[in-house]
């Protein structure tokens, strides 16, 4: 295997020099140096801390050469950043520091830029607070909830089994077993190493309804609710779309389906599996809650919801509007950002397709407001929230609770190959491929799932005493700043303030409407998601 070439090399090399050295005794050098080579090599396979030395013996070490140097040559690092990146170099120190427990302390203040536009700041008091418990939860369910589920603040988002390994969905769920947080199944259906890892889940259902499917791809209702009432499940998120590659299904080709996804999703091995691009139950804003209450219904009283990502505003109001004439409100929503990950996604839709997290935040949660329904039901939050201030960003903008993909990806050992639709993932994490995935030790990392999230809630818990606050959800949009420009600061009230309670509902327009809410409710209907002509 290509993988194995270097230690197969210098493994040859010690064989060759050790018969040589009877033709001439200097062959004992690099006897030595290729028999030490060799040793490590061995190592490398057996050791469990990293994944890449497991698949790469020897030659993965050149990785960790360039992390030690990694300090003198930083400046160089920084400005040669692209904003194409899906994390920053720092942001990546942040989690594997937090996810290995090692000191997440640094000398010589800021690395980041405050003097250019966009620089971003949470307000600290001069009189700040006691940090709170950092195990912090919120209670999801309304009042037509049976079993509310007291949630961490921050939960891993949705990742299929399929499009990660066994290994890494074993150790995601083992480490939220630990640490008693939330793990989303994806749309994939719920797997055997969800079941053995024991950790709670939200159980995500797409446009597939895999793990509750009959035949012909449609919802199953007996099905639904035989796996709903695992009581590993505690809650029901049915997905309408994805900020990766929102409005696009998918096909998961025959020859990529083994025996445990078939199991997984409740699907026939030999066939192609096809994820529509829409629900096929439903068309209209109205049948889609019809829908959530029906999922309410069989759900064992669990808390029921649905996540997007925000596209045209005025549908997100037709659904808010089927609310208020059903009297069927979710018990949550979650707004996922266009920067959200996926294992695949043509270059247009991931790029240009879709809401960021923070404007499809900041109108839903004035949406909700406005309807009068904010209180009725939670808001999350998920799109690259990998450090405290990402969560206290979010939940200043409305979330009540935040969810992270790739901070957790990160913290099983993903290194950013960014070759997760190849099957070829250097450190087991996205992959089928078994000889690979052996590279993932559940054991080591699982814990470092856990301590990811116990070090990161910690981070915020500080971050809350020091800004004077009793609950990281006490933050609003005035504890956020920003400079729009040099030397131009604003504070993210004046960018994205909390518009009235009930404002959409009264008879006058709004004086703090600028943004042009009331305009796309007008237009908005409960009937249809087609625009209302006014």
């Amino acid at each position: 295997m290509p993988r194995f070439t270097t230690f197969i090399l210098v493994a040859a090399g010690t064989l060759a020099s050790l018969l040589l050295i009877a033709w001439n005794v200097w062959f004992i050098l690099p006897a030595a140096v290729f028999g030490a080579l060799t040793v490590l090599g061995l190592w490398d396979l057996v050791q469990r801390g990293h994944s890449i030395l497991r698949n790469y013996p020897v030659l993965g070490h050149m990785r960790f050469m360039f992390e030690g140097i990694r300090p003198e040559i930083r400046q160089y690092l920084i400005e040669s950043d692209r904003d194409e990146e899906p994390f920053s170099r720092d942001e990546r120190s942040i989690i594997y520091q937090r996810a290995k427990g090692v000191e997440d302390k640094r000398p010589f203040g800021t690395r980041a830029r405050v003097y250019d536009s966009g620089y971003e700041w949470i307000t600290h008091s001069v009189v700040p607070k006691e940090a709170p418990d950092h195990d912090i939860r919120i209670v999801i369910g309304g009042q037509d909830c049976a079993s509310p589920y007291a949630a961490s603040i921050y939960n891993i988002s949705a990742m299929s089994f399929g499009a990660l390994s066994a290994n890494a969905i074993l150790a995601l769920n083992k480490g939220a077993k630990k640490g008693n947080f939330a793990h989303d199944t994806g749309e994939g259906g719920i797997s055997r190493y969800h079941r053995e890892g024991g950790g709670d889940l939200i159980w995500e259902i797409g446009s597939g309804y895999f793990g509750c499917r009959n035949k012909d791809g449609r919802f199953d209702p007996e099905k639904f609710r035989d796996a709903a009432a695992d009581p590993q499940v505690k809650m029901l998120e049915l997905k309408l779309s994805q900020g990766a590659k929102p409005g696009h299904g998918g096909v998961l080709p025959a020859a990529k389906i083994t025996h445990e996804i078939a199991e997984a999703r409740g699907i026939p091995m030999g066939q192609d599996c096809v994820s529509p691009s829409r629900h096929p139950e439903f068309s209209s804003p109205i049948e889609l809650l019809e829908f959530v209450a029906r999922m309410r219904e069989l759900g064992s009283g669990k808390p029921v919801g649905f996540k997007l990502c925000i596209g045209h505003r005025r549908e997100f109001m037709c659904i808010v509007k089927a609310m208020l004439e059903t009297g069927i409100v979710p018990d949550f929503i979650v707004i996922d950002g266009k920067e959200g990950g996926t294992g695949a996604a043509p270059v247009e839709f991931a790029d240009h397709l879709g809401m960021p997290l923070v404007e499809g935040l900041t109108f839903a949660h004035n949406t909700l407001r406005g309807a009068g329904l904010r209180d009725r039901l939670m808001l999350g939050a998920s799109g690259k929230l990998v450090t405290s201030f990402d969560i206290a960003k979010a939940l200043a903008l409305g979330a009540d609770w935040a969810n992270s993909a790739r901070g957790f990806m990160f913290a099983v050992g993903c290194i950013q190959a960014q070759s997760c639709h190849t099957n070829r993932c250097p450190v087991g994490v996205a992959t089928q491929d078994k000889s690979r995935m052996r590279a993932l030790d559940v054991t080591d990392k699982s814990e470092r799932v856990y301590r990811f999230h116990e070090n990161t809630l910690k981070a915020l818990a500080e971050m809350t005493a020091a800004a004077g606050l009793a609950h990281p959800r006490d933050f609003l949009p005035h504890h956020l700043m920003m400079r729009e420009r040099d030397r131009d600061m604003v504070t993210g009230e004046d960018v994205y303030p909390y518009m009235p309670k009930g404002f959409l509902l009264e008879d006058e327009p709004c004086a703090a409407d600028r943004f042009g809410y009331r305009m796309r409710w007008d237009r908005s209907r409960a009937e249809s998601f087609e625009p209302f002509d006014v």
